[in-house]
């Protein structure tokens, strides 16, 4: 008979904060922690070998490959997987990058354990968990970035889309060659067009631009 719990996978390289993460969340009826990782490298075998995960609950520093790396690997594997990022780092450097990369929410280490539970279910509801405070700053400069004419991305074509909308992932041209099936020569170039077209200076405006973008969307589809 399949497990009807919350399957809990747990990546982080402390010890002592894996085993307490642990008993915090199988203290939970209906979620158990089936598997924990020390690193990523162990944490993708792991994901190979168990039947179901239906969430994974990530740290940003670990021993080997960062977990903004880590996560990539993860989707490459398994493209659907809910990613909680839960770290001791600064909320309001390091919870908008999590995002890019593709994580479901963050959540400080700082913060009561009651939280990260929450966080857990509206993760597996579909739905972004941030802070209150982290959320109000990520909704100020999507309003920002919305200063902007909308009707430029309507310039881009097809190919370029594709490529904007994988670049605001956090993708890189070399990533998102190999998703695209294309040459890193054709993605520069449309990288390229995509900057003229959005009168953007350079690649850092244009990965700002096009992060913001999809925040954007995101939150359109979540309303």
């Amino acid at each position: 008979m399949p497990n009807p719990k919350i399957q809990v996978m747990l990546v982080d390289d402390h010890a002592m904060m894996r085993h307490g993460i642990t008993l915090l969340v199988n203290m939970e009826s209906d979620m158990e922690v089936c598997a924990e990782a020390g690193d990523g490298t162990e944490a993708l075998t792991l994901l190979k070998k168990n039947g179901r995960v239906d969430i994974v609950l990530l740290d940003i520093t670990l021993k080997t490959v960062p977990g903004f790396e880590v996560i990539k690997s993860m989707h490459l594997l398994l493209p659907a997987l809910p990613v909680l990022f839960v770290s001791m780092h600064d909320e309001e450097v390091y919870a908008e990058r999590a995002l890019q990369v593709g994580g479901r929410g963050y959540v400080s280490k700082q913060e009561p354990g009651a939280v990260l539970i929450t966080a857990i279910r509206e993760v597996l509801k579909g739905n972004i968990y941030l802070s209150k405070k982290m959320h109000a700053k990520l909704l100020r400069k999507i309003s920002a970035a919305y200063s902007e004419p909308e009707q430029l991305i309507n310039t881009l074509t097809l190919s370029e889309f594709e490529v904007f909308h994988l670049i605001g992932t956090g993708h890189s041209s070399q990533e998102i060659a190999r998703l695209l099936n294309r040459s890193v020569k054709t993605i520069e170039t449309h990288r390229f067009n995509i900057r003229t077209k959005l009168n953007l200076k350079d690649g850092a405006d244009l990965i700002r631009y096009a992060t913001q973008w999809n925040l954007a969307e995101l939150r359109k589809s979540m309303s």
